[in-house]
């Protein structure tokens, strides 16, 4: 990935350039219309109806870009509260924890002595399991949002 982002239309100080660019050449517009009509207060209420017009949608505009940035924060400490059970035996591991949806969204992989995990609502997760080199997931089980697997040593 590139060190460098641009600003996009989301960026709320993006806006403070395009909106007032798009006002200018909308206004423009605007006035070269009024300019072909004969009568000067009809002109003069079309500007001023636009003008309101247009400062009103800037506003709903920038309340939209505001409201509806993502909430980095929110999954930040979520993803810190995930706890799961290692429960390790002879042959055998047991691995518990709570995964969040629906048992076909569930996909478990381990590869290299790691266990991935994904499952709804952009959750992932890797576990290190300690171990022979050799294991293989024996039993998948999912029933109210808890996972439980079993992983033998081959």
């Amino acid at each position: 990935m590139s060190k460098y982002n641009a600003p996009t239309i989301s960026d709320g100080k993006s806006l403070n350039y395009v909106i007032p660019i798009a006002l200018l050449i909308f206004f423009g517009l605007i006035y070269a219309m009024t300019l072909r009509g004969d009568n000067a207060f009809v002109s003069f209420i079309l500007i001023g109806i636009a003008l309101v017009t247009i400062v009103y949608w800037t506003g709903v505009i920038k309340k939209m870009v505001v409201t509806n940035k993502p909430k980095f924060k929110a999954r930040a400490t979520e993803s810190k509260d995930w706890v799961y059970d290692l429960i390790k035996g002879d042959q055998e591991t047991v691995f518990v924890a709570e995964v969040p949806g629906p048992e076909d969204k569930i996909m478990v992989r381990l590869i290299d002595r790691v266990l991935y995990i994904r499952g709804s609502q952009g959750f992932s997760k890797e576990v290190p399991i300690e171990g022979s080199n050799e294991m293989q997931i024996s039993d998948f089980k999912y029933r109210n949002g808890v996972l439980t697997l079993r992983i033998k040593s081959l």
